[in-house]
């Protein structure tokens, strides 16, 4: 059985490198960290990702100059796999933002399945320095029972923490849907950084525009579908995180507002 994580690609992606003018593979490896077994009898391992100094790669919502992931777990007796991204960074590009990590990323894998469990399959990613480079990297290894691996505890614990509240209302548009949130939670430092998910990978979310007042942050957005046409919104899905230099904060959802 397959089971794949991929994001919407972004509507403005950096040029790509050609294969003659770098090599993925001297770019960026992937290693997995075997983990442990949960008090719930979940397996917790990690994808360690290491790149070459400087180089950069991104977060499951890339921003518009990102290139977003997709890693596809096959086999091995893995049944359920979920990823637990670890609060990521935010880049400038040219005036375009994106998100994501530099020289290494250790990304929690939580599966469950049919022992012995290993852990297989794919990683398609974009790694960039001053160009960008399409890495398809593979993993293959076994899940054994041990202890606790502080890279991935450091992980798990570096992931935006859940909070506040949002209410949100949608306007449609000629391509989509204008979306306006009014955010309820407290500050998260200097250059706050907002990035709204759909909660469907085939709807595009734009950069938001937003204010704060106090603990209020006001946002709006685009939302297009990526074939075009009407789309329904569903409020329950949509996660709202702000990217702040001293932490970083989720809302999942929204009331109408």
């Amino acid at each position: 059985m397959t089971y794949a994580a991929t994001l919407l690609l972004a509507l403005a992606i950096p040029a790509l490198a050609s294969p003659a003018s770098a090599q993925s593979e001297d770019v960026a490896r992937v290693t997995v960290l075997p983990g442990w077994i949960t008090a719930q009898g979940t397996h917790m391992a990690a994808l360690r990702i290491d790149l070459l100094p400087g180089w950069k790669t991104y977060w499951r919502a890339p921003g518009d100059a990102g290139i977003p992931p997709m890693i596809t777990v096959t086999g091995g007796g893995v049944k359920n796999v979920a990823f637990h991204w670890p609060t990521p960074q935010v880049f400038d590009q040219n005036g375009m933002r994106s998100i994501g990590y530099h020289d290494v990323l250790v990304l929690p894998v939580e599966v469950s399945g049919t022992a012995p469990l290993r852990l297989t399959g794919t990683l398609d990613i974009g790694v960039c320095l001053e160009i960008c480079v399409p890495a398809q990297l593979t993993f293959d290894a076994p899940l054994t029972d041990g202890p606790r691996d502080p890279a991935i505890v450091g992980a798990l614990l570096n992931q935006p923490q859940t909070g506040g509240h949002a209410t949100c209302r949608v306007t449609p548009t000629a391509d989509g849907l204008q979306l306006n949130a009014i955010l309820t939670l407290p500050y998260t430092g200097i250059e706050e950084a907002l990035v709204i998910e759909a909660g469907d990978p085939h709807i595009w979310v734009s950069e938001p525009m937003i204010t704060r007042r106090g603990d209020t942050v006001t946002a709006s957005a685009e939302m297009v579908r990526g074939a075009g046409g009407a789309f329904a919104f569903d409020r329950s899905a949509v996660r709202f995180t702000v990217l702040g230099q001293d932490r970083a904060l989720e809302v999942q959802g929204c009331a109408a507002g």
